[in-house]
C-alpha cells in the first residue's frame, strides 16, 4: 500500500512540475518573464530540478538584465549537463554583462595536462573503466592459467601485465578526478558591489572590489564570511550573503 501511495504521490509530483514548466513557458513567451520565473522556481522548491529548467529560467532573468541570477542559473544547468550547447551559448552573453574584468592566469605544466585529461570524463566513469580493466586482468589471468602453449602463455601474460597497468592508472585518475570536483566549489557574486576583506572582519583592510556576475572560488568559510579566490588569483573575504553557491 505504502509503495502504491509513493509512485501516486511521484507521478503527481512529476505532473504537476510538467505542467508547471509549460506554464512557465507559455508565460515566457507573452514576455510575462517575472511571471515566468515564479512558475520556473516553484519546480526548484519542490525539488525538481532539471538542466531545461534552469536554462529557461536563467533567460527569463537574462530578459529582466537580472546578471548575477542568469548566470548562476545557466551554470546551474550546465552542472546537470556539461555538453548544454545553448545554456553555454547563452551563459556567454550574460558574461558580457559583468562589469568585473578579471584575467584568468593561464596554468601551465604536467599538472595541467593530468587535470584536463581526468576531467574529460567523470569520477564515476573513471570507476567504470577501471572495472572494466579488472574484469579483463581477469580474462587474461584465467587464460594464462589454462592454457599450456608457451607462446599464449606469454601473450596472456603481457595481456595482464597492460591490463594492471590500465587499472593502476584509471584507479588513479578516478581518485585525481574526485579530489578536483571536492574542491571545486564555485559560487556567484550576489551583491550589486561588495568590497572582499584581507581578513574575515569589517574593519579588515580592503582588497579588493567585485560587482554582480562574477564567479568566484570559495576556498575557506568562517562563520558568515566566505574566503573566496577569482581566476588571476587574487584572494579575499566577503560575507556569505554576497554570494550564491553553485554546488
Amino acid at each position: 500500500m505504502k509503495n502504491i501511495l509513493y509512485i501516486f504521490l511521484l507521478f503527481t509530483q512529476v505532473f504537476w512540475a510538467q505542467n508547471a514548466f509549460e506554464k512557465g513557458n507559455a508565460l515566457y513567451k507573452k514576455d510575462k518573464f517575472q511571471e515566468a520565473i515564479t512558475e520556473y522556481e516553484s519546480i526548484l522548491n519542490s525539488k525538481n530540478h532539471s538542466a531545461e529548467v534552469y536554462f529557461n529560467l536563467g533567460n527569463a532573468y537574462y530578459k529582466l538584465n537580472k546578471v548575477a541570477p542568469s548566470i548562476y542559473n545557466y551554470e546551474k544547468a550546465l552542472l546537470l549537463n556539461p555538453n548544454y550547447g545553448e545554456a553555454k551559448n547563452n551563459l556567454r552573453f550574460a558574461q558580457n554583462m559583468t562589469i568585473d574584468e578579471i584575467k584568468p592566469i593561464e596554468r601551465v605544466g604536467f599538472g595541467k595536462t593530468v587535470d584536463d585529461f581526468t576531467s574529460q570524463y567523470t569520477f564515476d566513469d573513471w570507476g567504470k573503466i577501471a572495472i572494466g580493466f579488472s574484469v579483463v586482468f581477469l580474462l587474461f589471468f584465467v587464460a594464462y592459467y589454462f592454457f599450456s602453449n608457451t607462446i599464449l602463455k606469454r601473450i596472456f601474460f603481457i595481456g595482464m601485465f597492460f591490463a594492471l597497468i590500465g587499472l593502476v592508472f584509471s584507479v588513479s585518475f578516478a581518485v585525481s578526478e574526485k579530489s578536483r570536483v571536492e574542491k571545486d566549489k564555485p559560487a556567484i557574486i550576489f551583491a550589486e558591489r561588495i568590497t572582499a576583506k584581507a581578513n574575515p572582519k569589517e574593519s579588515a583592510k580592503d582588497s579588493f572590489t567585485l560587482h554582480e556576475g562574477t564567479k568566484v572560488q570559495i576556498l575557506e568559510t568562517s562563520n558568515d564570511w566566505r574566503k573566496i579566490q577569482l581566476a588571476d588569483e587574487r584572494v579575499g573575504w566577503i560575507s556569505k550573503e554576497a554570494l550564491k553557491e553553485i554546488k
